[in-house]
Formats: structure tokens, C-alpha cells, sequence
């Protein structure tokens, strides 16, 4: 009874501390759940390519950060490519990319492959393929090497890093997305990232590829009930956490430009499958316009994704973000 009296009497004392050990336990959950990239090893600050006597070299990596500002007029397109053992399927994609690269923007591009940890030889395959078909010296295909594997996101965010480019293109190793649609990525993202009131300045700006249009043709309908349900549920949480703009977030083809990269990639913490919605976050987050785009895809077998495991963190790495942020945990303004 006398319990009951003090709960009654001190009822709004009560109820604040019972919230306010709330909220600290929700904040001390999302930090021991939360991500940091870890810092880069000294030799995942170099890259390998071959020089123009077919030797290959070893040399520091660019900055992107210090970059001077005619470097966009030699490099008009950086193309990032995440590899975990792709020996079997990045031939095609790198045959398909050079051959469009070459007729669309002649020398004025790169190719950075990030070699994720891969047991296959992904990077003395690529070095391979470089020299003896595809004849490109260090200005136009590089390799860096990772040396323990940090995930897809981890991977794509040091290749962002230290390109060189004006415009950044990831595109995922196995070439499911038709690499010329990169042409309608550059022309959206042109059409956003001009300043309404300086003709000279450049906005932020993000164009991404989306498979969205095909959600009713053979590509996705051929798909297994357990991966089209999972999709489905994913798409869900999305939405329900706050990404309502934008259709397709996981789709492996998207363009930066370089002034978005240097406002996103920096802060970015998530190192997995899920590091395309902390992109997107970060860009609503800081006002960064975004356009999706439909492009040509279609599905390409050998996905290094263990499908009801990947899926289930990545719907605990989705809320994990989404509170992180809500929470102060990870801030848009402070360097990861």
C-alpha cells in the first residue's frame, strides 16, 4: 500500500524516470549495434596498375579531398567497382564498360577497381586482363587492394574516396545493369546540380538507376517467392523509415557528382549491404537532390549474398541507422 501511495503521489516523477531509462537504454542498444569504418591499413592507401611499358607499379593514392580544380577536365567520369571474388563475372562487366567508356568519353575516365579481400586472385586477374586485352596504363584502370574484407559499402566508399573524376559512378561487379544507361545518369544529374542563382556554382547532386519499372517483367517475376517476399519486406522498412522518395534504394549503378561525394562519402559509417540507404539519408539529411532513373537490368547468378542472412541484418542495420541518427550516435557534420 505504502508503495502504491508513492507511485500515486509521485506519479510524474515516476513516469519522467521510467522514460528518461528508456531512452538511455535505446541509446546504449543502437551504440553497441552502431558502425564505424575502421581506419585504412597503409597499403590500402596505394594502388596497383600497369605503366605504359606493361610493368606493373605501386603508388600512393590520390585524395579526392585536395584535388585540384582542372582535375575534372582530364577525368570526366571515375567508375568505382566493389570486387569479392569476381574472377568468374567481372570480365564481361569491364569488357562492356571499357568498350562504352572509350567511344563516349575517349581518355577522359578511370576504372577503380577495390579488391575487397578476395581469396580468388581478383587482382592479379584484373592486372592481367589490363596488360594483355584491354592494353590501359594507370591513368584509366586501377586497383586498389583491401586487406581484410570490409564489406560492399566499405569497399565502394574508399574507391570514392580517391578518384579523380568530376562524376563517380559505383556499379556492381557482375554487370547486371546495362553500363550505357550511365549516359542517362550524367544527363539527369546535369540537369540538377547548376545553381538556380550562380551559373558558375555547382550543387550537390545524386542520379541513381532504378529497377523499379521492371517489378512486373520476367527478370523479377522469375525470382524466387522467398527472394521476392524479402524484397517486398525491405522495400517496407524503407518506407517506413523514412526513405519515402525514392523506389528503388538498392540498386548497384549509381552517380555522384564530386561535390556530393565530398558531402556524403566522408560520413559515411555503414560498411555492409546496407550502406546504399545511409547514402540516401545522408543526401535527404543535407539537401541534396536526387534523381532515380530507370535503367536496363537483368539478373546475373553468382550474387555473393546469403540471402535470409544478409536480408535479416539488413533490416537490423536499416533500424540501426535510422536511430543512430534520430539519436545523435552518428552526426551528418562530423567525419567518420
Amino acid at each position: 500500500m505504502v508503495a502504491l501511495r508513492f507511485l500515486i503521489e509521485n506519479k510524474n516523477t515516476v513516469c519522467f524516470t521510467l522514460l528518461v531509462a528508456l531512452v538511455l537504454s535505446l541509446y546504449l542498444l543502437v551504440y553497441l549495434f552502431s558502425h564505424n569504418p575502421r581506419p585504412s591499413y597503409p597499403e590500402e592507401l596505394k594502388y596497383t596498375a600497369i605503366d605504359d611499358n606493361g610493368v606493373e607499379i605501386t603508388r600512393a593514392l590520390p585524395n579526392l579531398g585536395e584535388l585540384q580544380g582542372d582535375e575534372d577536365q582530364k577525368i570526366f567520369l571515375s567508375v568505382v567497382i566493389p570486387s569479392y571474388n569476381e574472377t568468374a563475372r567481372i570480365l564481361l562487366m569491364l569488357t562492356d564498360a571499357i568498350n562504352f567508356l572509350k567511344k563516349k568519353y575517349g581518355t577522359r575516365w578511370e576504372i577503380v577497381i577495390v579488391d575487397d579481400g578476395s581469396t580468388d586472385n581478383t587482382t592479379q586477374y584484373c592486372l592481367k586482363i589490363c596488360r594483355e586485352q584491354f592494353k590501359l596504363n594507370y591513368e584509366q584502370f586501377r586497383i586498389i587492394k583491401l586487406s581484410e574484407n570490409r564489406g560492399k559499402g566499405g569497399a565502394v566508399r574508399q574507391g570514392f574516396l580517391h578518384i579523380r573524376g568530376k562524376y563517380g559512378l559505383f556499379a556492381d561487379a557482375d554487370g547486371a545493369s546495362k553500363f550505357s544507361d550511365v549516359e542517362k545518369l550524367v544527363e539527369a544529374i546535369k540537369t540538377i546540380e547548376t545553381s538556380d542563382t550562380d551559373a558558375n556554382a555547382i550543387k550537390p547532386a545524386v542520379a541513381i538507376g532504378s529497377r523499379a519499372h521492371m517489378v512486373n517483367t520476367e527478370a523479377v517475376i522469375k525470382r524466387s517467392m522467398i527472394r521476392n517476399c524479402l524484397m517486398y519486406g525491405f522495400h517496407t522498412l524503407v518506407f517506413i523509415f523514412g526513405i519515402r522518395s525514392i523506389k528503388d534504394t538498392q540498386c548497384g549503378f549509381k552517380l555522384f557528382n564530386r561535390a556530393a561525394i565530398l558531402r556524403i562519402f566522408p560520413y559515411l559509417h555503414t560498411e555492409g549491404w546496407i550502406f546504399d540507404v545511409e547514402i540516401l539519408i545522408l543526401a535527404i539529411r543535407k539537401r541534396i537532390q536526387i534523381k532515380e532513373i530507370p535503367i536496363s537490368w537483368h539478373e546475373v547468378d553468382g550474387s555473393k549474398m546469403a540471402l535470409a542472412v544478409d536480408s535479416i541484418k539488413m533490416a537490423k542495420d536499416l533500424v540501426v541507422i535510422r536511430m543512430a541518427y534520430l539519436l545523435g550516435i552518428y552526426r551528418d557534420n562530423k567525419k567518420c
